[in-house]
């Protein structure tokens, strides 16, 4: 697998466990405010780090880190994906995997191989502004709408989670969202933040007040609606 960044310790990214985190290299989405737009542009001239670096980390921390968190750039579109997840699983750590949700196929082959136990899926924007916000010209939100399906009712646990930034979301776009996701089981607004890595530095982020009153918004629709990346 295109390894292209790996966090050995975290108690962020996987919730309710310590955890790594590997970064796969290259995404099929161009969103402007990636916080990671050297994977997402780059991802094919990025040194790599080698499987094996990774797995004797994983192999001496058994016992200690419960799981492995794969983000990226995009995994599902690492072709050998299910190898690595599998090794992975040999060594009994459970699995998180963030994805974008544009390869629905992936996502369910791999659940349905035991290969993952939490899927992040990113909800870019309501439908109507969805091709927009993710940085590309069209977009087939069926294939969205079908990861967002399966995520649902597959069993495993899961959040669904937007990036909220103040040029590209407004209180209609969570209306329509909400409807859109309508009891499902935790939805996190995560506030935008600028960094060197973001792709196009011409955002900016609403305040813990503006995100709490989208909150409300949801709150008809999702019950469980919680804040990240917030003082």
């Amino acid at each position: 697998m295109q390894i292209c960044g790996f966090n050995r310790t975290t108690l962020l990214d996987f919730p309710e466990h310590v955890a790594c985190t590997v970064f796969a290299g290259g995404c099929n989405f161009r969103c402007p405010f990636c916080q990671n737009g050297d994977l997402v542009l780059y991802g094919g001239e990025l040194p790599l780090i080698g499987e094996e670096e990774v797995f004797e980390v994983l192999r001496k921390r058994v016992g200690i880190l419960t799981g492995v968190c794969v983000t990226g750039g995009e995994p599902t579109l690492q072709k050998d994906l299910d190898v690595f997840l599998s090794r992975v699983k040999d060594l009994g750590y459970l699995v998180k995997l963030d994805s974008n949700g544009y390869r629905p196929e992936v996502l369910q082959s791999l659940f349905d191989r035991g290969l993952v136990d939490y899927f992040a899926m990113d909800i870019k924007n309501s439908p109507e502004n969805y091709a927009r916000t993710a940085g590309v010209e069209t977009i087939d939100m069926g294939r969205i709408r079908e990861s967002v399906d399966f995520i649902r009712s597959c069993g495993a646990a899961y959040e669904f989670r937007t990036t909220v930034v103040r040029e590209l979301h407004c209180a209609q776009d969570f209306l329509s969202v909400g409807k859109w996701l309508q009891g499902c089981r935790a939805y996190f607004l995560q506030s935008y933040a600028e960094s060197d890595g973001v792709i196009c530095k011409e955002f900016s982020s609403y305040t813990k007040e503006e995100l709490e009153e989208f909150a409300v918004l949801l709150k008809p629709y999702i019950s469980n609606v919680s804040l990240r990346g917030v003082d």
